[in-house]
């Protein structure tokens, strides 16, 4: 068990950023991820089980879905395992946060607040080249002009991020360190000198837990790693699978051209070590 607890369990991001008490980090991390763009002041927490419905593992994907002081809607989400329409599930749920907004009535003229979506992906994103960060918008094809700012995209791709603690050079990057290495950390770096990772490293530390957190925490912890063995175990045999699979094509082109060639059937079987059934029939 690490001292810090592990960012990519449900627990464990809500402990940084889905409660009350961890306002600021939100807060700072927000900021400093739309840094340039806006300041965001204040943030309330909206219905957190906004999608509960349509969740399938609450171990490998988790949201916050929270409200800026200018009414616009964030939702910061965790994707653990690869999902075939991750990006049309992301257009879902960012275009239900918008439909949420309309009223009844003829009075009402369609003035929805903008919804941000910002997905931490623990994956590669086929839809994406190998950029760490990759911000979608509704553009204009023939000049690339921003079509509309009410809704947006913020990908961030976690295996694409390999700086070192070192090599970081402003917040945000630190941030993303963090929430990367942050399990296996002895101590919270930059903590000394900025509140906000101090802060962080209380809230994060395992032995600053309550019993019954540490309980909750410890299982979710336990689904998390179970999962994730069980799917890397699935990866490994697709790819052994895969790799036969080609060693067995492999072997039938040989066998085609050695017969083509007129060898004995007996030698192709030899030198490629299939039956002379299986050579019967090329």
């Amino acid at each position: 068990m690490g001292k810090f607890i592990n960012p990519f369990t449900d627990i464990g991001f809500k402990r940084i950023f889905g409660q009350e008490i961890s306002k600021p980090l939100l807060l700072d991390f927000l900021n400093n991820l739309l840094k340039g763009e806006k300041v965001i002041t204040n943030i309330t927490f909206l219905d957190k089980e906004q999608s509960s419905e349509y969740r399938d593992d609450r171990s490998l994907i988790y949201d916050v879905f929270c409200e800026t002081d200018d009414n616009e809607r964030i939702i910061v989400e965790m994707q653990n395992r690869e999902h075939p329409n991750f990006a049309s599930r992301c257009l879902y749920y960012a275009s239900q946060a918008i439909s949420r907004q309309g009223e009844r009535g003829q009075e009402w003229w369609y003035n929805i607040n903008a919804v941000y979506m910002i997905a931490f992906v623990n994956f590669y994103m086929d839809e994406l080249d190998d950029n760490f960060r990759t911000d979608v918008e509704l553009v204009e094809r023939q000049t690339g002009r921003v079509f509309t700012d009410k809704e947006r995209f913020i990908f961030l791709q976690l295996p694409c991020f390999t700086k070192d603690a070192d090599e970081c050079g402003n917040d945000f990057e630190r941030w993303i360190y963090l929430l990367k290495n942050m399990e296996t950390l002895d101590r919270m770096p930059w903590a000394a000198k900025d509140s906000v990772f101090r802060r962080l490293a209380e809230l994060g530390e395992v032995s600053n837990m309550t019993k019954e957190e540490r309980m909750k925490y410890d299982s979710a912890l336990r689904h998390y790693r179970d999962t994730i063995v069980v799917m890397q175990g699935a990866v490994d045999k697709g790819r052994a699978e895969g790799r036969a699979e080609g060693r067995a094509e492999a072997n039938l082109s040989i066998a085609r051209n050695l017969k083509a060639m007129g060898l004995l059937p007996t030698d192709i079987a030899k030198a490629t070590g299939l039956s002379l059934g299986e050579i019967a029939k090329l």
